[in-house]
């Protein structure tokens, strides 16, 4: 990492104090600033008061698990989060997924494992970066906004949509090739787009997510889950037609 950098803030949330340690040592040896929690109590006082690039969260915590704490942060601080777990069936990591997380990792893991999707995670996630010259500023569809400076969605209605960055930077694939059938290879392959860990059902996850969250805000027979259509053994469609703005003016 550039020491001349600032250096990326790091909050682990882990009961466990040999598992804590162990991880906030490892991300320090690599130059991350990490700040520590036994439980949400600890979490929410630190974020409250600390300004964090992303949490690695344990799934099984004392009091409030993980899950909940996990929704809680995402609609309320909406920072990236990595999740950890001593379970690793499918179901669970669907489960994961829907509360809000960004990637889940598995214990026990491979130390550069971790530390590769935490770079991974803060790579595709540099919510301060701004779009090179003749990258798209945002993407207008049916009254909607998908703002990539301020990495937001807003609605017809003027409301701002909490998407995590998973379904932020899928939303976005799928506005770049409006019209075109996608495949979920396709979306796979965007290194940024999905978690380091994904698989197709992800991709189906995330997909049902956003029609949910899109019909939550918008209004009309695109609401209804028109705007992403499945197309059968295919892949997905985004229906609306879409006006790619550019930092310089409109495509």
């Amino acid at each position: 990492m550039d020491s001349a950098a600032p250096r990326e803030r790091v909050l682990v949330v882990e009961d466990d104090p040999e598992i804590n340690a162990m991880v906030a040592g490892l991300l320090a040896e690599r130059g991350y600033d990490v700040l520590s929690a036994g439980d949400g109590r600890d979490m929410e006082r630190l974020l409250n008061r600390e300004q964090l690039d992303l949490v690695i969260l344990d799934l099984m915590l004392p009091g409030e698990d993980g899950v909940s704490l996990c929704r809680r942060l995402r609609t309320r601080f909406g920072v990236p989060i990595l999740m950890l777990t001593a379970i690793g069936g499918e179901t669970d990591r669907i489960v994961g997924l829907e509360s809000g997380a960004d990637d889940y990792l598995v214990k026990p893991f491979a130390p550069r494992e971790l530390v590769a999707r935490v770079r991974a995670l803060l790579r595709r996630t540099g919510r301060h970066t701004a779009p090179a010259p003749e990258t798209p500023s945002a993407y207008v569809f049916a009254g909607w906004e998908l703002n990539m400076v301020r990495l937001s969605l807003t609605s017809p209605a003027g409301a701002q949509v909490p998407l995590t960055n998973a379904e932020f930077t899928l939303l976005a694939a799928l506005c770049a090739r409006s019209g075109e059938v996608v495949s979920r290879e396709a979306l796979l392959a965007r290194g940024d787009a999905l978690p380091v860990a994904a698989y197709d059902r992800s991709v189906d996850t995330l997909i049902v997510r956003l029609r949910r969250k899109l019909a939550a805000q918008g209004g009309g027979a695109e609401a209804e889950g028109d705007m992403i259509r499945t197309v059968r053994n295919a892949g997905y469609v985004f229906v609306p037609e879409v006006t790619v703005r550019l930092r310089g003016g409109v495509a």
